[in-house]
């Protein structure tokens, strides 16, 4: 019986040998894709701010009590719109005032005029001293500077109540109201009221390290971009729910001083904002055109793989067997990422199927197909999307 036991044991061990060497021989399927040289754009990704193009703080140039709110607050305004009435009682009076003050002093240079043409003759004859007619020619030109004085005075008079219209100096859109009526404001501390920004048209103040730049200059010079003839650069807005922004901006300049607290340096674009989807204060992300990579080799973004040690590795296959290559990898374009060393045109790449590869390993290369959908016809083992895994192990455990 124990003889029998064991001859059935050998026979079962001799029978997996060949089975075990037909696994390890076996190849394993993987989708690829191979690169090409592609002109492409060149995009950078960066934070930017949006900032109003004009944003107009209303204050108080005048103190009073503020009598009247004359627009719905968060409405659009125009140039010239009343938006606030401060009683204007004090600055009517001081008027009145300023003009009694201009009238006596007009009535005064008459007098003094008079008396001057009288003197101008009399001295002519010696009928007056030479001191009475020097003193009557000094009266008649101070009367004329006491005119220009009360002048002054009544014009400051009519400013001042002016401003107890509170108007808007741009065309905007309103926020809330800062004050009440009621409320007291004060033209030694410009009380403020209100803001009108203009949004028809805004800013996006965008930061880049100078590492980025250093890079972008790099490739610039030798010659892996090249900037559009016309020397315009094309900026675009991603939206929060990953959308691009219909409008294209145009950037207006580049920061010529770096942040020493962050080592970064601005940059400023323009864009159009007719809905006002882009408000002031928002956080964005913006894509800045470097320029064209006339070869660009581009992988989708899963086929770049990360080592402990932070580096960018791409599986490739070369002569039916995987190895791993350390890449430089530049920014994402369309879900693709550019790779700008370690790859060289027509290159095969791994896109899915790591989970059962390892370096040195011998594979099935397979047409990738976005999506992970099995290329018609394929038999056994399509692309190797999560499907054609799933059905890969199955068949290996049946």
């Amino acid at each position: 019986m124990a003889l029998s036991v064991i001859a059935t044991g050998t026979l079962a061990a001799c029978g997996d040998q060949p089975a075990q060497q037909n696994m390890a021989g076996m190849k394993v399927p993987v989708s690829v894709v191979t690169v090409e040289p592609t002109p492409t754009e060149v995009y950078a990704q960066l934070p930017g701010r949006v900032e109003a193009i004009k944003d107009a703080q209303i204050r108080a140039r005048v103190t009073g009590i503020v009598k009247e709110i004359n627009f719905d607050q968060g409405s659009e305004v125009k140039e010239g719109q009343p938006l606030f009435t401060i009683d204007p009682a004090p600055y009517e009076a001081d008027l009145a005032r300023a003009r009694a003050d201009l009238q006596r002093a007009q009535a005064d240079a008459g007098s003094a005029r008079l008396l001057a043409e009288r003197y101008t003759k009399l001295i002519q004859s010696n009928a007056v001293s030479r001191q009475e007619y020097d003193n009557a020619m000094a009266a008649a030109k101070q009367a004329n500077a006491a005119i220009a004085a009360a002048q002054a005075a009544v014009q400051t008079a009519e400013i001042n109540l002016g401003y107890t219209r509170v108007d808007s100096p741009i065309d905007g859109r309103i926020g809330k109201s800062l004050v009440t009526e009621g409320a007291l404001v004060s033209a030694q501390n410009a009380t403020q009221m209100a803001v009108v920004q203009q949004l028809s048209r805004v800013y996006v103040d965008i930061t880049r390290s100078t590492t980025e730049l250093f890079m972008l200059r790099k490739a610039l010079q030798e010659g892996i971009l090249k900037q559009n003839g016309d020397g315009r650069v094309a900026v675009q807005v991603l939206l929060e729910d990953g959308s691009i922004y219909p409008h294209e901006g145009t950037l207006l300049f580049s920061g010529v001083a770096v942040d020493p607290s962050t080592g970064q340096v601005t940059l400023r674009a323009e864009f159009d904002n007719p809905d006002e989807i882009l408000l002031p204060g928002m956080y964005v992300r913006v894509r800045v055109q470097q320029g064209t990579d006339e070869d660009a080799l581009l992988v989708p973004m899963q086929a770049i793989q990360r080592t402990p040690d932070g580096l960018n590795t791409l599986m490739v296959v070369r002569d039916g067997v995987v190895n791993p290559v350390a890449v430089a990898v530049g920014p994402e374009i369309g879900g693709n990422a550019l790779i700008y060393k370690g790859l060289a045109p027509g290159d095969v790449v791994v896109v899915e199927g790591f989970q059962k590869i390892r370096p040195g390993a011998p594979v099935q290369p397979m047409p990738w197909q976005p999506g992970g959908q099995p290329k018609a016809g394929a038999q056994g083992a399509g692309p190797a999307g999560d499907g054609a895994e799933q059905s890969a192990d199955t068949t290996s455990q049946g």
